[in-house]
């Protein structure tokens, strides 16, 4: 396979970010240059009960759109509740599309509007830049702070059949609009604050000690979903893990602070942009089948795996772990190279312990026979393999699993 050494990075972001408490209700204002007069809300109950799926329909109704809502959303959702919610978008005839939820929901409005705008399956359009051009206005509202699915190119379903999840992932995903507004998140329950929290750091991690882009060899002239380690993203992700480890406990142990509310809401969004433009690695590649087997949350599958993996990338990136635990806290002062690395595995064993992310496979009802499959599957995804610092072989990844076992 020839490959080819990258001398230059890229940067994409949503076409508009919109951020602040309360926000939300100028969304009729926000709204209006996309020029729609069909909104569909993609959602799910729990939202509809909330009553947050209300408080976006005012704002729409106010500035004269008809508003129709999906509330079939699921966490992780299926290949088969993606058909269903175009099914409904097909018949509610939108010409906006509007992701209001945690990441599963957001995502599930993504693969809508590409379903909708280029016909085919949502199984046509898995894979890096399979999405043919620009979809239809998607606006993406995020009531959890933690995958960054607000800004990203991707949009994740899990194969039920094949217990893995997959992704579409594509610069045309990335939202027209997103609208980050904590006050959506002070209704997040304490489990799903605890794993979109630690969603956002292991995005933030990732990003910051990936491949460099100068360093990254890519098939020529094939498409490549991810620039690896790149300025910008590191710039966002080193202020996200910095906001997370301020935040995130009291977000978790005082759900109406809106202070860490908007602290985590922020983490997320620039965690989200800078692993959607600079890479995720080995933590995804190993949660992709293990929460597709395990049917755990994907930020409880990330949060679990990550220190193993930070471990195993340790001697390649001293000075970045080094950083992320001062970052998170950690007094590094007149510590060794190495000592002050793996303060920053420390830091990330404590704060997940805090938040109460389960810490061992077996946890999660996962048995040992089942490791080798996760590590064959992780190490077939050979885009996550080339965006990690340090290159695995399938045994590495099974070693990283026992060792989280």
């Amino acid at each position: 396979m020839t490959t080819s050494h990258r001398n230059f990075w890229s940067f994409f972001s949503a076409g508009r970010i919109v951020f602040g408490s309360g926000s939300v209700r100028n969304l009729g204002e926000l709204i209006r240059p996309l020029r729609s007069t069909r909104a569909l809300i993609v959602a799910d109950g729990a939202l509809v009960r909330a009553g947050i799926v209300e408080r976006v329909k005012a704002p729409l109704h106010q500035a004269g759109l008809s508003v129709d809502v999906f509330d079939g959303g699921e966490p992780e959702p299926s290949f088969a509740i993606a058909e269903q919610a175009i099914g409904f978008a097909r018949n509610a005839r939108p010409d906006v599309l509007i992701g209001l939820g945690g990441g599963s929901n957001m995502d599930l409005a993504k693969v809508v509007a590409t379903v909708l705008t280029h016909g085919k399956s949502c199984r046509d359009f898995t894979g890096f830049g399979n999405v043919p051009g620009p979809v239809m206005p998607l606006v993406c509202i995020p009531t959890t702070a933690g995958t960054g699915s607000e800004v990203s190119h991707a949009a994740v379903l899990t194969d039920t059949e094949n217990q893995m999840k997959v992704s579409i992932l594509s610069h045309y995903l990335r939202p027209a609009l997103a609208v980050v507004d904590a006050e959506l998140t002070l209704t997040c329950p304490v489990r799903a604050t605890a794993d979109s929290g630690i969603d956002a750091l292991t995005h933030a991690i990732e990003a910051m000690t990936a491949t460099r882009f100068n360093e990254l060899n890519v098939p020529a002239h094939e498409p490549f979903p991810y620039d690896g380690k790149q300025p910008i993203a590191d710039c966002m992700a080193e202020k996200a893990i910095e906001l997370i480890g301020k935040h995130l406990a009291t977000a978790v142990r005082e759900p109406q602070n809106l202070a860490a509310r908007e602290g985590m809401a922020l983490a997320a969004t620039l965690g989200g942009l800078a692993f959607s433009n600079s890479a995720v690695a080995a933590v995804h590649a190993l949660e992709y089948p293990l929460g597709g087997a395990l049917h755990c949350s994907h930020g409880a599958g990330n949060g679990l795996l990550l220190p193993y993996v930070m471990r195993y990338n340790l001697s390649t990136r001293l000075p970045e772990f080094a950083k992320i635990a001062q970052l998170l806290g950690e007094d590094i002062s007149n510590l060794s190279d190495q000592s002050a690395a793996e303060r920053a595995i420390t830091a990330v064993e404590r704060l997940r312990r805090e938040v109460g992310i389960p810490e061992r496979i077996r946890d999660l009802g996962g048995t040992y026979d089942q490791l080798p499959t996760f590590a064959s599957k992780a190490f077939a995804i050979k885009r996550l393999m080339l965006l990690n610092p340090r290159q695995p072989t399938e045994a590495d990844l099974l070693a990283i699993l026992q060792d989280a076992y």
